[in-house]
């Protein structure tokens, strides 16, 4: 069901050798130009053709009446209610730990004076993806952020679903009631990227920044638009990858493996480990849970794609360097003393502590973020935060004197270049 790689004894660039999904993002911009174009061009029109082509239902309107979003959340079974409650609680107070002092400032020398003013993006388009499974937790993990980052003009999107009228899954509209957006459309896939980036008269108003996850059609077009709008990141399959050594518990990782995969057939699951046992233990679990799991198909292929792997390593220190090598979008620990071990990670989008923190928790009610880099995104990318909506600008403030103290190493430095026009730019303020 899934295949192992046996890293023992030797010290390859893991970068080579780690399993990875295939993720042809290019060949699908190529896809997604005309789709976009059209959008442009034809607006409504085109969304119209592109919800009845993709969606097979094109919705009465394309943004959903504000009543629907009240019917949604009347309608709520209340366990559920009350679990996005205390999701929404959690991720909020989170999120106003990330928020950065609205301004700071340096003063250089007397008179000279810096300071950064962090601005919010003006208005966000929040994409949720409506496909295998209905992610009404990207609603919360997308808006509350946002909110707490003071972004004053907040709009979602998500497919329509035939089975809802052609409205979206009706736990996204009643999130987004709960949570104070009145702006949400039945549009998705590269057509709702498109309808945010251009506009589309008498529908939607043109944002400045998009953010969500999406299938490959989706991120292709937030990578086609990039510059028109700015985008939070080319999310791609969702991934999970697990250290663990003999101490580890393989019903538990097993369970969490399944976790994921159960997104997508293309979602990666990756086991690191030093235990053969634990590895042999695993394998076996992994065979009877999926057996009885709801989703086996997709499971199975999922675990059995060149993505996913057991990764058999020396020890924890080879573990540590294969997981900062893959870069997991979510990386759990299940070591002896798991908090040191998540203490020397590098490389992750979120690092789960413990048998007791499951990916699972993050994905809901952790507090913590789950839109998350992926593809080894997160050597150098972090996950959706409150500073993914805020800016930050300088503000410069000198003086006469405080100016002319410093004039002749900035003449110096501009005749360094051979910008005499940045000399001369400081040279006529000395008599001024």
């Amino acid at each position: 069901m899934i295949n192992t790689l046996d890293v023992r004894g030797q010290r390859p660039d893991y970068k080579t050798v780690v399993p990875r999904a295939g993720l042809d993002v290019e060949h699908a911009v190529e896809i997604v130009r005309p789709v976009c174009d059209a959008v442009a061009q034809r607006g409504a029109a085109a969304l119209a053709e592109f919800s009845e082509r993709f969606d097979h239902v094109v919705p009465a309107s394309f943004r959903v009446p504000a009543e629907m979003l009240a019917s949604a959340a009347a309608n709520l079974d209340p366990a559920l209610a009350a679990a996005f409650a205390e999701s929404i609680r959690r991720r909020r107070a989170v999120s106003e730990l990330e928020r950065e002092a609205d301004v700071v400032r340096a003063e250089l020398a007397p008179g000279a004076i810096v300071e950064q003013r962090m601005i919010p993006v003006g208005r966000v388009g929040l994409y949720v993806p409506g496909g295998l499974a209905p992610l009404a937790s990207s609603v919360l993990m997308n808006v509350v952020p946002a909110q707490v980052a003071g972004v004053g003009s907040i709009a979602v999107a998500s497919p329509p679903q035939k089975d809802f009228g052609g409205w979206p899954h009706p736990s996204i509209l009643a999130l987004c009631h709960l949570l104070g957006v009145d702006e949400v459309y039945a549009v998705g896939g590269a057509q709702a990227i498109a309808m945010f980036a251009y506009g589309v008269p008498d529908v939607c108003d043109p944002v400045d920044l998009v953010t969500g996850p999406g299938n490959i059609y989706v991120v292709a077009a937030k990578r086609l638009l990039r510059g028109r709008i700015g985008i939070d990141s080319e999310a791609g399959p969702t991934e999970i990858a697990i250290i663990a050594d003999d101490s580890a518990n393989p019903v538990h990782v097993a369970a969490d493996l399944i976790s994921q995969a159960e997104h997508d057939p293309m979602a990666g699951a990756v086991l690191i480990t030093d235990s053969e046992p634990l590895a042999h233990a695993v394998r076996a679990e992994l065979a009877r849970q999926v057996a009885n799991a709801k989703h086996a198909q997709r499971i199975t292929t999922a675990l059995g794609g060149s993505q996913s792997a057991i990764v058999l390593v020396d020890d924890v220190e080879q573990a540590i360097a294969v997981a900062d090598a893959y870069a997991a979008e979510h990386l759990e620990i299940h070591t002896r003393d798991a908090a040191a071990v998540a203490g020397r990670i590098r490389n992750a989008g979120a690092i789960f502590v413990g048998t007791w923190s499951p990916v699972s928790l993050g994905d809901y009610s952790a507090g913590s973020t789950h839109v998350l880099p992926t593809g080894g995104a997160a050597h150098h990318s972090s996950g959706l935060n409150v500073k993914s909506f805020r800016k930050a600008v300088h503000v410069i403030t000198y003086n006469r004197e405080a100016l002319l103290d410093i004039a002749d190493l900035v003449e110096n430095f501009a005749s360094a270049e051979d910008l005499p026009g940045h000399r001369n730019a400081i040279t006529v303020r000395r008599n001024s």
